[in-house]
């Protein structure tokens, strides 16, 4: 498996960001992003973390397959996998010695359906969550204990199209989650800087 990059290391990290990628990538792809955090919070540990298996795509990682994946087996293959997702933020947690207060998890595609399906857990590992062109596995039918939610998504994504993350938004507002979504106009599957200026907006806000 491929290790962590570690962006940041700083002696007394004062938060922690942690980075997960989509399905076929690799750590790599999120170092320009965990650049951006780090110039932006130079007291913060920036971590980008590798899906623990190889992508049935032939290259790169995962947390779940997505071969034949639908609607209604999607959520099983989360749930099969979140247990490792967990211990993995903890892991970091222990070691950066940053507790869940100041500990977000940045997910990307199949990392924001990791991170967003963790804020649902009975104990959240993480203080906030954002979801870049992400997407719940299934709608949350409560909202998180302690957890805020940020839904960052671009207009023109052909891959989980943006009304995924307007229904989830609008779900944990009747809930009476703290939620925010912000869309990117005209962006695809992808992070753009207009995606990472309105990320560090909110990773800003108190």
């Amino acid at each position: 498996m491929s290790a962590a990059l570690i962006v940041q290391s700083p002696a007394q990290p004062r938060q922690l960001f942690l980075l997960f990628h989509g399905v076929g990538a690799t750590p790599q792809d999120l170092v320009p992003l965990g650049g951006r955090l780090a110039r932006e919070f130079p007291d913060a540990a920036v971590v980008s973390i590798p899906g623990p298996d190889r992508s049935d795509f032939g290259s790169g990682f995962q947390w779940f397959s997505v071969q034949g994946v639908t609607e209604e087996n999607r959520p099983a293959r989360v749930a099969a996998t979140l247990e490792r997702f967990v211990q993995t933020v903890q892991e970091w947690q222990q070691r950066t010695g940053v507790g869940r207060e100041a500990t977000t998890l940045v997910g990307f595609s199949q990392g924001a359906i990791m991170s967003l399906a963790a804020a649902q857990s009975p104990q959240p590992p993480a203080a906030r969550v954002v979801s870049l062109s992400g997407r719940y596995s299934e709608l949350p039918r409560e909202a998180p204990q302690g957890v805020r939610l940020h839904f960052i998504h671009g207009t023109a994504d052909p891959v989980i199209p943006v009304a995924h993350a307007q229904q989830a938004a609008r779900q944990l507002e009747a809930l009476g989650a703290s939620v925010t979504p912000d869309l990117v106009p005209g962006l695809p599957h992808g992070i753009n800087r207009a995606a990472e200026d309105l990320l560090v907006q909110r990773l800003r806000q108190p």
